[in-house]
């Protein structure tokens, strides 16, 4: 009963929001169950939807990193983890209502390196200059690139295809070698010409967060700054709030989730303690949405219950 009147408030409470909701996409270890959200008024403040939303398909039916980015046209379009190692793929599926989702696909982005490791947490940007959607990745190639004390098989470079309709992809090109193994990026665009890159940089004892720099979202990027964070954090996620910008990150041997607050992604300032996620939740990333779909979330979370 305690449940149902959560969800009755939460539902009710929307009739006195703005249309403005952030939305942040989730999973929770050991990423089989599927596809969760959290959502947010002030992009500071989130709160779970209690249900999973896309159960996982292929690979190895896991489903870990989502990214969501909504198309001119409406439509959500979700790439996902699908696999740890031993596959050259990630998942794909589409949705208008981020409830009802076509059929998950497999897009073979790195048949063609033989030796390919994995392929882990692409991530979704829209170029709305080229009308065309971005999505970057990393995956290791072993003795492509220099190392330093990592193994060849955690010698992550960043790649990426471009595509406008999710059917035809461009060929597979390199995306960043900042010369140290790189994963988790995430583009943020500032205005016209004025391109963010946040990257985690993967070596030890490094494990942290860094920026780089651009005119145009492919690149190139300026060499990475030093790190903002503390050590052992992954998969950030940015939030536009107000004048400025929020960057969660997974602070993964904490098993809390950092935030720093910034202007120009120069100069931060730590708000892990103002903010609030959820316990669990893992590597999404933030899209903004309105009210009518997430009343359309809360309303199928609780039929299912």
């Amino acid at each position: 009963m305690k449940r149902w009147f959560t969800i009755l408030f939460a539902v009710v409470a929307l009739s006195s929001c703005g249309k403005k909701v952030y939305m942040f996409s989730s999973f929770k270890e050991p990423a089989n169950e599927g596809l969760r959200f959290l959502y947010s008024y002030d992009g500071v403040n989130w709160t779970r939807i209690d249900s999973t939303f896309l159960k996982p398909e292929l690979d190895q039916k896991v489903m870990r990193d989502p990214s969501i980015v909504q198309g001119p046209d409406g439509t959500f379009h979700l790439v996902f983890t699908s696999a740890w190692k031993g596959s050259k793929t990630f998942g794909y599926a589409s949705s208008k209502d981020l409830i009802n989702w076509t059929e998950q696909r497999a897009l073979p982005v790195m048949t063609h390196e033989a030796t390919t490791v994995n392929v882990w947490a692409p991530e979704l940007f829209y170029d709305d200059e080229r009308d065309q959607f971005i999505i970057i990745w990393a995956s290791t190639i072993p003795h492509r690139f220099e190392r330093g004390i990592e193994e060849e098989e955690n010698n992550h470079r960043m790649y990426y295809v471009t595509t406008k309709d999710f059917k035809t992809f461009s060929d597979t090109k390199l995306f960043l070698d900042p010369g140290f193994s790189v994963i988790d990026c995430v583009i943020v665009k500032r205005g016209k010409d004025d391109y963010v890159l946040v990257l985690k940089d993967n070596t030890r004892p490094e494990r942290n967060i860094k920026i780089a720099f651009a005119k145009d979202p492919l690149g190139p990027y300026t060499k990475p700054s030093a790190p903002f964070t503390p050590n052992f954090t992954e998969g950030p996620a940015v939030a536009k709030v107000d004048d400025g910008y929020i960057i969660y990150y997974d602070q993964y041997r904490d098993k809390i989730y950092g935030a720093m607050k910034t202007k120009d992604f120069i100069n931060f300032t730590d708000v892990t303690k103002e903010v609030k996620v959820p316990e669990a939740h893992k590597h999404g990333t933030i899209f903004m949405t309105n009210k009518k779909i997430l009343k359309g979330l809360l309303k199928a979370a609780a039929e299912k219950k």
